[in-house]
């Protein structure tokens, strides 16, 4: 979001530098601004494949020793979840993607997902720059 801040001003984008500056100056930038703890938040992403594995295979080779990739037949949807936490530790619901264009009922019966968790779709189950706006 940083780069997209600043191409919006520029032609620039932040350097290698940037969140180390950042994170130092953050107390400066705090007092200045008047930001609250409760309004600093981190958010992480995280994505995976639908299904279990369960009839898998393994695949290496001799120069990978140690470093297996597991398969499994077959195509699996992708999902993302954005999860978010306050600097007093609050967090709020996690934004779940998943791969598709329209909602389905069917998703959703039977499932125990709470009703204040935000869900989404994508063409690929991947975040994008909009979803993650949102």
């Amino acid at each position: 979001i940083a780069n997209q801040l600043l191409t919006a001003r520029s032609d620039s984008k932040v350097g290698i530098k940037w969140l180390e500056n950042f994170i130092r100056r953050t107390p400066e930038v705090k007092t200045k601004y008047g930001i609250a703890e409760e309004d600093m938040y981190n958010f992480d992403e995280t994505g995976f494949q639908m299904g279990v594995i369960s009839g898998g295979k393994v695949v290496t080779g001799s120069d990978r020793r140690n470093r297996r990739k597991a398969v499994q037949p077959g195509n699996r949807e992708w999902v993302t979840v954005i999860q978010g936490i306050n600097a007093q530790g609050w967090a709020i619901p996690p934004f779940i993607i998943f791969t598709g264009t329209y909602h389905l009922s069917a998703w959703y019966e039977g499932n125990d997902i709470p009703s204040d968790w935000p869900i989404s779709l994508s063409d690929n189950g991947w975040t994008t720059n909009e979803l993650g706006i949102r």
